[in-house]
């Protein structure tokens, strides 16, 4: 493969760098301190092809930005249960790598849903919904496998909801306290629950 043809197949094309460009600067800046036009200039995109990708202006932006958010977290998610035959353990090992992640990002990459979905509650019902979609599929992923461990219906339901919940807030608190330990106790404490349930 010659390396023109290389760079053509590794380069983004314009409407997932624009995508990219939005998830990124709504987890940092939320959806209200985000422009369109600072996307546009992040993604090295025109302002035209922004809105031609995406003509419904910033909202349906964000409802694709979340979908991104989602995936790639989705995606971490996957990788950490698949990692290790522990549940426990992957949920524990998992909330170190949020800290590690966001201790490098000098705490400003938290979650990207949250970020960009609280400044919008109330006024924009698609990206809500977005939002609503992206927790209960990571809650999907974390029930499936407590089922797979053997747990009851009710406990991995219930157990699915408190991990996400418990890893969403400690994120939250690490940001704001510019700390691990959030994420970490909520690691150790969270694998003790499950572990119980095992």
């Amino acid at each position: 493969m010659n390396t023109e043809t290389k760079t053509a197949a590794t380069t983004p094309d314009t409407r997932t760098r624009i995508v990219r460009a939005a998830s990124l600067l709504m987890q940092r800046q939320g959806y209200d301190g985000t422009g369109i036009k600072q996307i546009a200039q992040e993604a090295q995109a025109t302002l035209g092809s922004v809105y031609h990708f995406f003509p419904g202006g910033k909202q349906e932006l964000a409802v694709a930005a979340i979908h991104h958010g989602d995936q790639e977290f989705f995606d971490v998610l996957r990788e950490a249960l698949e990692r290790e035959e522990d549940t426990a353990r992957a949920i524990a090992d998992l909330c170190g790598e949020l800290a590690d992640g966001l201790h490098a990002s000098q705490w400003v990459d938290g979650c990207p849903i949250t970020t960009t979905s609280l400044g919008t509650a109330g006024r924009a019902p698609d990206i809500q919904t977005a939002a609503a979609q992206a927790f209960a599929r990571w809650r999907g992923l974390v029930h499936d496998r407590l089922r797979a461990s053997g747990m009851s219906e009710s406990d991995a339901y219930d157990l699915a909801h408190t991990v996400i919940s418990t890893m969403e807030g400690a994120e939250l608190a690490a940001q704001v306290a510019q700390s691990k330990e959030p994420l970490q106790i909520a690691g150790k404490h969270l694998a003790r629950l499950i572990a119980l349930h095992q």
